[in-house]
């Protein structure tokens, strides 16, 4: 799957670049890099649209904003995450490293990722968050699923945390090819990887980890909980602390209760328990 990255030159004195991301989220962009004074924007090729992100923009109230929009090939992303990405390192429980860099001891779980496409420092926020409150719960001989698996990375924790049946999905073909990957670069087999969307969701699960982001979260929220068991823990992340009440709005609505509150900068994760 391809992405269209859009490059804004940002002035803080004349807009915060967190306004910026929230307003470019609400149209469909995931994943966020900013740097200095320029913010890159990802979103999905069959996501883009030109007359949304005008009027977007439009509505900041900048006439002069400097903003290009390029289309990305999924064969950029190597050489875009090897010179970006820097190994995740999560309280002593989890250190997630790339091949090209070197172990480090004194963690309770090493992971290693064969990175395939980067999506910037929300990116690795949101895993940290989802990582932080996974270290609170119980996975040993819990069916757990890992919606919208990216890397992989939840998912293979989760199996070296003792998870029992293990399923990882996502929408992008990429995404499940390097999932299975590194699923064997980390030695956790028996974890099931699907093609698709929340209608693959085909069972009960007592744990699910969706790290996606608002629209999607919301749009698929009766889905995750008609397939968590009673007592289960939904986990979510991927949106910014704004959006909490938004979220909260919604799980409430499917008998989920929130249980825990975690934040990093701009970004929330929650954990919900089914009632």
């Amino acid at each position: 799957m391809n992405y269209f990255e859009t490059t804004i030159r940002i002035d803080e004195k004349r807009i915060d670049s967190d306004i910026i991301v929230a307003e470019l989220a609400e149209i469909g962009y995931e994943s966020f890099d900013t740097n200095s004074d320029v913010l890159k924007a990802y979103i999905q090729e069959v996501d883009y649209n030109q007359n949304a992100l005008e009027e977007c923009i439009s509505q900041l109230g900048i006439s002069d904003l400097y903003l290009q929009t390029t289309l990305i090939e999924r064969i950029n992303w190597n050489q875009e995450w090897e010179s970006s990405y820097e190994p995740i390192e999560v309280d002593d429980f989890c250190y997630i490293r790339a091949p090209f860099h070197q172990p480090k001891p004194g963690f309770t779980y090493q992971l290693l990722i064969e990175p395939k496409m980067s999506f910037g420092t929300g990116h690795h926020q949101t895993t940290k968050l989802m990582l932080k409150a996974m270290r609170k719960y119980t996975f040993t001989n819990r069916n757990v699923l890992d919606m919208g698996c990216g890397t992989g990375i939840l998912a293979i924790v989760a199996k070296k945390m003792g998870s029992a049946k293990t399923v990882a999905i996502d929408i992008d073909e990429w995404s499940i090819e390097n999932t299975k990957e590194n699923i064997v670069l980390n030695e956790t087999s028996d974890i099931e990887c699907i093609l698709g969307d929340s209608s693959k969701i085909s069972e009960q699960f007592e744990l699910i980890l969706a790290n996606i982001n608002r629209n999607i979260l919301l749009k698929d929220m009766e889905v995750y909980a008609a397939h968590l068991e009673s007592n289960g823990f939904l986990f979510l992340s991927g949106f910014f602390i704004s959006d909490v009440s938004i979220i909260t709005d919604e799980t409430k609505k499917h008998k989920l209760q929130l249980i825990d509150t975690l934040t990093d900068d701009q970004w929330a994760c929650l954990v919900l328990q089914k009632q």
